[in-house]
């Protein structure tokens, strides 16, 4: 092999390396964005779906109600290091199928300085997440209480209608809403992990 051709070789190899580089670096890159998407877009498709029993959002009340009834209850938990308590108006409601409820919750900062937390919610069975609309909630809401300060929050929901026509929800006779507020930082919940498992506050 002449000089030359060892030269071209060797130049051949040398952009082989840098793109091969180049391609691994770009792949990286592509993955950490798409960590970091994940999980808004998993958040928005729980949302819009009713995943994992998270309640969708609606914007208006149904146009029809029907005379089956399902008992909700609400759940209240409080993680731990945050000085709050935290409890529904009532322990459970009954509703009719479409009919637009309100259920006032109530909190309280029990420790000696401000504090900012915000509230996570899901429902339980996670299968009727898809009927169980929001119209207002102050969950994902951020809140800073003063030492003392007591606040109500409302939230207004009813159940989907259409339930009646899933044939494997006939028997389902009650629903749970669960809240846990969180400390929270830059309206984001700190990780559950960090702070032990949530206690209740009935």
């Amino acid at each position: 092999m002449s000089p030359h051709e060892r030269e071209e070789r060797e130049k051949r190899i040398a952009r082989g390396i840098r793109n091969t580089g180049i391609a691994c670096l770009s792949l990286a890159v592509a993955m950490v964005g798409v960590a970091y998407a994940a999980v808004p877009l998993y958040d928005l498709f729980c949302r819009v779906t009713g995943f994992d029993g998270t309640p969708i959002a609606g914007t208006e009340a149904p146009s029809e109600t029907l005379n089956r009834r399902m008992t909700v209850r609400f759940d209240t938990n409080v993680a731990p290091g945050l000085g709050w308590s935290f409890r529904p108006e009532v322990a459970q409601v009954e509703a009719r199928l479409g009919e637009t409820r309100t259920v006032f919750f109530k909190v309280k900062n029990e420790g000696p300085r401000p504090t900012t937390a915000v509230a996570t919610y899901n429902v339980q069975p996670g299968q009727l997440g898809a009927y169980f609309v929001k119209l207002k909630c102050f969950c994902f809401d951020e809140q800073t209480l003063q030492p003392g300060e007591t606040m109500d929050f409302p939230v207004v929901f009813y159940i989907d209608p259409s339930i009646a026509k899933d044939r494997n929800l006939d028997d389902m006779e009650s629903v749970t809403l669960s809240y846990t507020y969180f400390n929270s930082r830059n309206g984001q919940p700190l990780a559950a992990v960090d702070q032990g498992p949530a206690k209740p506050k009935l």
